[in-house]
């Protein structure tokens, strides 16, 4: 697993709205009922059958939500969005990382 992550802790309003902007349908009715924006988005970027397992991976090992975020890319790179509270989407990203040592 080849993968590219960042955490944004606290995302900016315009940041939520870009986000939301990419979610699928089922993302965006997670949003909408939100009454607490999540604190915290993980962004992890890599082929698809990459990131499918990604998702598996932090939702096995944290209490987080995983959405695709649509976009056009040449390269057929995927991303998703991790999301929930800080402490949870770092143990999610930090669950990604070994799981991509252990397959090197």
């Amino acid at each position: 697993m080849a993968v590219n992550v960042r955490i944004i802790s606290h995302p900016s309003p315009g940041v939520f709205e870009l986000l939301r902007q990419r979610l699928g349908t089922s993302g965006k009715k997670v949003f909408a009922q939100a009454e607490v924006p999540f604190s915290a988005v993980g962004l992890v970027q890599g082929k698809l059958v990459d990131m499918i397992a990604a998702a598996d991976v932090a939702e096995k090992a944290a209490n987080v939500r995983v959405f695709d975020l649509k976009g056009l890319c040449p390269q057929h790179i995927t991303m998703i969005g991790i999301f929930g509270d800080l402490a949870d989407v770092e143990a999610g990203v930090s669950a990604i990382e070994e799981s991509e040592k252990r397959s090197d």
